[in-house]
């Protein structure tokens, strides 16, 4: 079985065994040095082994016990999101947290400390898990939570799959009143508008979100779509998600390029703005209807930049930057983190605003955001590990000082090419 990240860059030679049963895993763990994965949608290499193994979980993917009065469930951590809703959503319970996408793992959301469009009202996934189980290769199954083992707990919890195998997560849900969701769409010129949409909807609204144009040089920086929405019950008519379309190829190379992704952003920011009632899926998962949408990049791939600051003017300067040497995105989002405490020691969230940016993996990429790295270091920030396929050692341990935190809980036979990449250190 081949493997390779979302972003399909960098590209390492991957071998992966799949595991079915939780009683395969002490055998498989002591067949040597490997990296648990789910479904590979994390872009960088933090989903790729610097051996060159890789164990799959997504066959261990069973519901193990879902109380529909309390909406606790506990789940293997191999099921995926889109499963596990399947089951939760017809009782009235949703996610508490939700990425942009439902092809995620249960154990992948918590090894990454997922966040979503409720950050500033939820925090993090890992916030909402209750207990995690882990097999170490030593041959011991480690029970953790919030009050037995915490350490673990918090290790395990954005410690990118490197403290064990995950083999169950239990998490407490969130109650809602149907598949739907009350959404507003508002058309923004500056971010000092989206600014002032930003403080004017934290309140009210649970889910805030924007697109932003970042193909624009200086008439129209900043300026995009803010979205924005509450869960809702059925009342009128809502949209219903079409049929998934699938991109059976790999795009050409030139496909993305300057004057398409400025055409398209600008298309995009004009077009009729429909707010309203929405089906919960493309209000969550707008790319999901597009299976293999990375593939438009090409073979070289695409990066994407995510970054944590707390200083707009600084976003600004970044999309400048990139429009003048033309490294632009058409998935650009930007979101005002809140200020719930982080729920592992390397967790990626923090207060202030967080910038997303799809870029093709080529030089020129590179050699920009290395010039981002160091704005976002000197303004106190961080780059996210979960994206991740270039930071620099220095870099990573500038933007998680408390790395060291993690040396304890690391199982010896478990190794990340990213983790080699920006700590120095193999099994």
């Amino acid at each position: 079985m081949n493997w390779e990240s979302w972003g399909r860059y960098p590209r390492l030679s991957q071998t992966a065994k799949a595991l079915y049963w939780q009683s395969e895993a002490p055998h498989l763990l002591a067949e040597g040095t490997y990296l648990p994965v789910g479904l590979g949608r994390s872009y960088g290499d933090v989903c790729l082994s610097d051996s060159g193994t890789v164990m799959t979980t997504k066959f261990m993917n069973r519901v193990i016990a879902f109380d529909h009065r309390s909406g606790h469930i506990r789940a293997e951590a191999g099921i995926a999101l889109s499963d596990l809703l399947k089951v939760t959503l017809p009782h009235g319970w949703f996610l508490p947290v939700t990425p942009g996408t439902k092809y995620v793992t249960l154990g992948g959301a918590v090894a990454n400390d997922v966040h979503g469009k409720n950050h500033h009202t939820a925090g993090t996934f890992g916030r909402h898990v209750t207990e995690l189980v882990l097999e170490r290769s030593d041959g011991r199954r480690i029970v953790a939570s919030a009050t037995n083992d915490e350490p673990w707990f918090r290790a395990t919890i954005g410690g990118l799959g490197l403290t064990g195998l995950i083999v169950e997560v239990s998490l407490r849900l969130k109650r809602v009143q149907g598949p739907f969701v009350s959404q507003e769409l508002i058309r923004f010129r500056s971010l000092d508008d989206f600014s002032k949409l930003t403080e004017s909807s934290d309140r009210d609204w649970e889910y805030t979100v924007a697109w932003v144009d970042a193909a624009r040089r200086s008439r129209g920086l900043g300026r995009g779509i803010f979205i924005r929405g509450n869960h809702a019950s059925k009342q009128g008519k809502p949209d219903i998600p079409g049929p998934r379309i699938n991109i059976p190829v790999q795009g050409p190379e030139w496909l993305l390029n300057p004057w398409s992704i400025r055409c398209f952003n600008n298309l995009y920011y004009h077009r009729p703005l429909k707010s309203g009632l929405q089906h919960f899926d493309p209000f969550f998962y707008p790319l999901d209807v597009l299976g293999h949408w990375n593939r438009l990049y090409g073979r070289r791939g695409f990066v994407q930049y995510q970054c944590a600051i707390d200083d707009l003017d600084l976003v600004g300067r970044i999309l400048a930057y990139c429009a003048k040497h033309k490294r632009y995105s058409f998935l650009s989002v930007l979101k005002k983190f809140g200020n719930q405490p982080a729920a592992g020691t390397l967790s990626f969230p923090m207060p202030g605003y967080t910038l997303t940016l799809d870029l093709p993996a080529d030089p020129n990429t590179l050699r920009v955001l290395d010039q981002l790295d160091q704005w976002v270091l000197d303004a106190g920030g961080r780059i996210y590990p979960a994206k991740d396929a270039r930071m620099s050692r220095d870099t990573f341990k500038r933007c998680f000082p408390q790395w060291r935190d993690m040396q304890p809980f690391m199982d010896p036979r478990i190794s990340s090419a990213f983790w080699q990449r920006v700590s120095g250190e193999k099994p």
